[in-house]
């Protein structure tokens, strides 16, 4: 089985888009890091002014991190494992076959039951319902291919 790997972003990433990230980040930045040093009278006086720095700081963080392609959700499905990354700031999650004891499908998302009794759930978008379907017969195939109960539940509304 090949690695499989689907983006579960809905925003394209080019690489003139990601160099505007970046650079906008950094000017973020730059503002925060100018807006301590020339006011520094000011930051003990008044308090929101801490919170206009943090702000600034923090979203120009998130601005380069994404420019460099590291905020990216993705599932990504290999022979034995699956790596899932369904927040741009935490670090992807590797499940190997061994870890899961079975996979819920559900029309909007997924569930892993692990074999540490903990729960995984992905929920899909109802935007890319092409995607989401690719995503579920991966799993699928996964599942059979690792010995893995994966079931589909249909909701009711």
């Amino acid at each position: 089985m090949d690695i499989k790997y689907f983006s579960l972003s809905s925003v394209e990433n080019s690489r003139i888009v990601n160099i505007i990230r970046i650079a906008f980040g950094v000017i973020c930045i730059a503002v925060a890091v100018f807006w301590i040093s020339f006011n520094v009278s000011l930051l003990k006086t008044d308090g929101t002014l801490w919170i206009t720095i943090l702000f600034l700081s923090g979203f120009g963080f998130y601005q380069v991190w994404s420019g460099l392609g590291k905020a990216t959700k993705f599932i990504e499905i290999g022979p034995d494992y699956i790596r899932l990354k369904k927040n741009p700031i935490l670090l992807p999650l590797k499940m190997t076959a061994s870890m899961i004891e079975k996979i819920d499908i559900f029309p909007l998302n997924l569930v892993f039951f692990l074999k540490s009794e903990k729960k995984i759930m992905l929920r899909f978008g109802t935007t890319f319902q092409e995607t989401n379907e690719l995503i579920k017969d991966e799993i699928l195939n996964f599942a059979e291919l690792n010995n893995i109960k994966a079931e589909f539940i249909e909701e009711k509304l």
